[in-house]
């Protein structure tokens, strides 16, 4: 069902698109509204008779929102879980993780402690690999 009006969403985009670029202009754009003409007309714009155009973008426009209303009510009932139950049986249902096996002891060498935090660490000397005299 989301998808189907999804299809018909895309679709009426296209619709929408086409039917207010197949408009013309009512002439002048901002210089005749500022300066370029004196009366109210140039402003405001005087009326039309509602073409097909015009009505097919009002119409496109209002199926836009409400196929998108109706989108945005669909996919928020998906995404939220129906009860609190559920997903407590769904946690134990799920296998117990298994232990971690012990570490041998036999020749493996300890682990340099960890570093200081901080900015001014100072490194530990070096040390030396001839053998002391």
């Amino acid at each position: 069902m989301y998808t189907f009006f999804l299809i018909l969403l895309i679709l009426d985009a296209f619709v929408l698109a086409a039917a207010v670029l197949l408009q013309s202009g009512q002439g002048g754009g901002l210089a005749a509204s500022f300066g370029g003409a004196s009366s109210t007309d140039a402003f405001v714009g005087n009326r039309q008779a509602a073409t097909l155009l015009t009505k097919a973008s009002w119409w496109g426009g209002g199926i836009f929102l409400g196929l998108c209303f109706i989108l945005s009510l669909l996919s928020m009932r998906a995404s939220v879980p129906r009860s609190v139950f559920e997903n407590q049986q769904q946690q134990q249902a799920a296998p117990a993780p298994l232990a971690p096996l012990p570490l041998e002891s036999g020749g493996a060498q300890t682990p340099a402690p960890p570093l200081p935090l901080g900015g001014n660490a100072q490194k530990a000397p070096a040390k030396s690999t001839t053998p002391a005299r």
